[in-house]
């Protein structure tokens, strides 16, 4: 491989640089090619130590070894789903370059580099105490409550929820194509718009696009509309509270309220019983918990006879 302009050749920028020109990188859907980008040349602008002004990025690939890799990730420890991130772009980058190129002396940095244990049971999902205060901090005809109800009534994510508008929807459907996956396993989902939804999106500050819009007037991407909304939440006093738990909210809701795990995924866009099942199984143990709580109770007659009233 020739040398990128302003890149010295076998430098971790250099790798990247010449990645971006690769089939296997522009096989990727337009949305995963920018985050790939970003993971990687935000290790690149890491320093090699703290206070160094040699970066990663300037440093020979076949120096770089699995310590180096640990270090990158651990720069992101404060977010675990972060430094992961940063470990899954960087093996992707170095399986291209060995599996394709086939580079001479280089191995595999990342191969022996684990993944960080993420919070566990993942995002906090809302409760319904939780979904009120932010209601009631954002009444109906706010960006934020439409934001909220498109991440609830349509129980989708935020890569989908920011891409919605008024071509989606058709004769009272939301037809569209879940952003995660679309360039391997495509899911094409439609779903009724609640009246709920309904209501609110008519009285709501909407584009001509996508409902939802920036302060400057342009579509959010994910990432940004994710930190934008969890500022919403802040100032809803719920600072442990996202958009990615809504959707875990809204599962948790259909599944108490009795939905199948097969209606599930036809909601969420599931392609296994899996996920679905984590719900259902959890729904069905709490209604056979109300139901069986009581039976811990003694009877009634024989409960009355140990008092120490009737003792005596």
């Amino acid at each position: 491989m020739k040398p990128s302009p302003g890149q010295k050749i076998g430098t971790l920028n250099w790798l990247v640089a010449e990645y971006t020109k690769s089939s296997r990188y522009h096989g990727l859907d337009p949305r995963t090619q920018r985050v790939q980008l970003l993971r990687l040349e935000g290790a690149c602008a890491e320093p090699t130590k703290p206070g160094s002004d040699l970066l990663f990025g300037d440093v020979q690939c076949v120096h770089l070894t699995p310590k180096a890799i640990r270090v990158l990730r651990d720069r992101k420890k404060h977010v675990s789903e972060g430094a992961n991130n940063r470990v899954k772009a960087l093996r992707r980058l170095f399986a291209w370059a060995i599996d394709e190129e086939g580079l001479d002396g280089l191995e595999n940095p990342t191969r022996d580099v684990a993944y960080l244990k993420g919070r566990p049971g993942g995002f906090h999902s809302w409760t319904s105490e939780e979904v009120e205060q932010f209601e009631a901090r954002h009444p109906i005809g706010t960006k934020a409550r439409l934001a909220m109800a498109l991440l609830l009534y349509t129980g989708q994510r935020r890569s989908d929820v920011v891409l919605f508008g008024r071509q989606h929807v058709r004769d009272g459907w939301l037809r569209f194509t879940q952003q995660k996956n679309r360039g391997r396993k495509p899911v094409t989902l439609q779903l009724p718009v609640l009246p709920a939804l309904q209501a609110i999106i008519d009285v709501s500050p909407v584009g001509d696009m996508t409902f939802l819009l920036t302060g400057q007037g342009r579509p959010f991407i994910a990432n940004g509309f994710g930190g934008w909304f969890r500022d919403r939440c802040n100032e809803a006093g719920l600072p442990h509270c996202s958009a990615n738990g809504l959707r875990k909210a809204g599962a948790v809701i259909a599944a108490e309220n009795g939905a199948t795990a097969h209606q599930l995924m036809s909601i969420f866009g599931w392609l296994t019983l899996k996920q679905a099942e984590h719900y259902t199984k959890a729904a069905e143990q709490k209604r056979m918990a109300k139901d069986a709580m009581p039976l811990l109770m003694r009877n009634r007659t024989n409960t009355e006879s140990d008092t120490p009233a009737a003792k005596k």
